[in-house]
């Protein structure tokens, strides 16, 4: 049955695109796929210029821009998910303005459902140092501020150590930035909470829950952004109700990168299969 048949929009096969500087978006793509297993995705890795963390917010807006042209164009995609912290930090307005009949998701440290879960009322954030600087996020910290007491923690270099494998700077980092956030536990007084503000965190959970012990919580952004972007497009009737979803990698620089990742990190439902490795794409 095609998905006009089942009640949806024929642009309801149209794909999903997903954007992230490097291999940390692949934690919302998981979401996304166990979340929507009948849709199409295009993942754009933006590899050759990231981490987003460690550049400016005119570098990043530009970037985020360009790519998100790149998808409406050349892959015809009927929503736009931001899975990067940092450029949904600086470009997720300039994105709605140009593109207004497109739906458009970020993502943003997920500091109110922490809030709701602590227990102690002790929250560590850790995010990249241009995510936590971003107006963004400081309107969000002050308006849950009186709710909490907020460490945060900018952790410079680690999602850079992540996107490149490197599993000795990212014990080292976790290891600095963790020690430097406070005492962890579910005892008055402890971090009882643990807001991963940037999409490469999950995959490093396991070396970070060595620090944290296992009575604290992570909180990440990948199941509520994939809700919502289920939301938006039952809404306009652009869900694909049936079928076999797949992915469709695209890559800035050479697919090694992405690749692997892939290989290592991307889960899901054994039906959205993966029909194509990285591509060498560089929106200018």
């Amino acid at each position: 049955m095609s998905a006009a048949a089942a009640g949806a929009s024929p642009d309801a096969d149209r794909p999903i695109g997903v954007f992230d500087s490097g291999v940390g978006g692949l934690s919302v793509l998981n979401a996304l796929r166990a979340e929507l297993p009948h849709e199409r995705f295009v993942y754009f890795a933006d590899t050759a210029h990231a981490p987003y963390g460690e550049r400016g917010d005119a570098f990043v807006a530009k970037r985020t821009t360009a790519i998100a042209r790149h998808l409406v164009d050349e892959h015809g995609i009927k929503a736009l998910v931001v899975a990067c912290n940092t450029a949904t930090a600086a470009a997720i307005h300039e994105l709605r303005a140009e593109h207004p009949t497109l739906p458009v998701i970020g993502v943003e440290p997920a500091l109110k459902p922490a809030v709701a879960l602590s227990r102690t009322g002790h929250i560590a954030v850790i995010a990249t140092r241009v995510t936590l600087e971003s107006r963004k996020f400081e309107a969000l910290h002050g308006s849950l501020a009186a709710r909490a007491r907020f460490r945060i923690v900018p952790c410079d270099g680690l999602a850079g150590a992540i996107e490149r494998a490197d599993a000795a700077r990212v014990a080292a980092l976790c290891e600095k930035y963790l020690g430097a956030a406070g005492r962890f536990g579910d005892q008055p007084g402890q971090i009882d909470t643990l807001v991963l503000g940037c999409t490469h965190y999950p995959f490093i959970a396991g070396e970070l829950r060595r620090w944290t012990g296992d009575a604290v919580r992570f909180i990440d952004t990948g199941a509520p952004v994939a809700q919502q972007t289920r939301r938006l497009l039952l809404n306009a009737r652009h869900l694909k109700p049936e079928g076999a979803g797949d992915v469709l990698l695209l890559s800035s620089a050479a697919p090694a990168a992405l690749d692997a990742a892939a290989a290592r990190w991307l889960g899901g439902p054994i039906e959205c299969a993966i029909h194509a490795r990285a591509l060498h794409t560089t929106p200018a």
